[in-house]
């Protein structure tokens, strides 16, 4: 009889490290094992290649996988800070861990490529348990990483493997996290345009651009010492209802409840949303903004998407309002009001008549 194999099949195989490519030829695939097999195809990445293969070998679409070429997965039970060491360090070098430490550097290598970050600034992290994050490297390019670089830490920052000293402002992307039980990963970075923004002390203007309506919400976070747990607290007070923080005089931060990657688009949507604001501000003409109604239509799909809004909820009325953007203003001294005619003098009047009387006088 043919063997079936469904998809709890698969993922039990996947947990317990078996070679797919074990399942028998003849073996039956449900439909569900079949969608499952060709979704890890399409998502395997990065993954240990097998013998003899070329640099982007994988398998014939359709085709059984390998537990190599399958996605590196998280631990089947979480762990947490109170986790023997053991397992904190053999979940800190395992395939899952590696994958992730992988995508940050990928991600850190984006950030400097973009002039997003300078020097050693910026800073990435993701959770990867109860209460323990992956995270960058303190005095280390954002585009020079490597996996080996990166730290492990627990909800208070305490540094629990990793041969590099973990970033002075982790402390903040831990307070996102546990504000925020939906932050999953945090980005940090420094790019111009939205950094001079903060500094400015302006939220850029909204029913602009479709892209930033949905996928960014944002706010702005007084200054206070970088790394410091009053700069966290700040920022941490907005994750709520925002996953984009303008930090003043300093940068931003972005949490996402999906990815890295995805913590990372909204830093380039903000950027290149604050570079169109500043050069629409420059034609000499106010921008053209989507309606109300328009708006509103926006922010149902972000809600949809699970994204937080302050806006979820308002009326039509109340939406679309741009205050505080004034682009183009220039300084200017103030127009005094029309001074007042002074009222005469009943003295002066007097001998102005009694001049212009003899004057009469004399002429007659």
């Amino acid at each position: 009889m043919r063997k079936v194999i469904s998809t709890r099949d698969v993922e039990d195989m996947l947990r317990q490290g078996q070679d797919l490519n074990s399942i028998p030829a003849d073996a039956l695939l449900t439909p569900s094992a079949r969608d499952r097999i060709r979704e890890l195809l399409d998502a395997g990445r990065g993954g240990a290649k097998p013998a003899g293969a070329g640099p982007a070998a994988r398998p014939a679409p359709g085709a059984p996988v390998t537990a190599a070429n399958a996605p590196a997965q998280p631990p089947a039970r979480p762990l947490s800070s109170k986790s023997p060491k053991a397992e904190l360090e053999a979940l800190f070098n395992s395939p899952y861990c590696h994958e992730l430490k992988l995508q940050i550097c990928d991600i850190g290598k984006r950030l400097w490529q973009r002039a997003y970050v300078d020097g050693n600034g910026g800073n990435i992290a993701i959770r990867v348990g109860e209460d323990i994050v992956l995270c960058t490297p303190t005095l280390v390019s954002k585009g020079f990483m490597r996996p080996e670089d990166l730290c492990l830490v627990d909800f208070e920052g305490n540094q629990l493997a990793g041969v590099k000293k973990r970033t002075s402002e982790i402390l903040m992307h831990l307070q996102m996290m546990k504000r925020q039980p939906k932050a999953l990963a945090t980005v940090h970075c420094h790019p111009p345009y939205a950094t001079g923004f903060a500094v400015a002390g302006v939220e850029p203007p909204t029913c602009m651009i479709p892209e930033y309506e949905v996928f960014a919400s944002v706010a702005t976070a007084p200054y206070r010492t970088p790394g410091t747990p009053e700069m966290g607290k700040l920022v941490a007070d907005l994750v709520d209802q925002h996953n984009v923080i303008l930090m003043a005089n300093h940068g931003v931060v972005a949490w996402s409840h999906n990815s890295i990657e995805d913590a990372y688009f909204k830093m380039e949507i903000l950027e290149a949303y604050c570079r169109t604001v500043l050069v629409s501000a420059q034609l000499g003409r106010p921008p053209q903004t989507m309606t109300p109604a328009q708006l509103q239509d926006l922010l149902k799909i972000k809600q949809s998407m699970g994204i937080p809004d302050p806006r979820h909820g308002l009326k039509e009325c109340e939406l679309c309002d741009n205050e505080g953007w004034r682009p183009g203003v220039t300084c200017a001294v103030p127009t005094s009001p029309a001074s007042k005619p002074a009222a005469p003098d009943p003295d002066v009047e007097a001998l102005v008549q009694a001049v212009t009387t003899q004057i009469l006088a004399q002429m007659k």
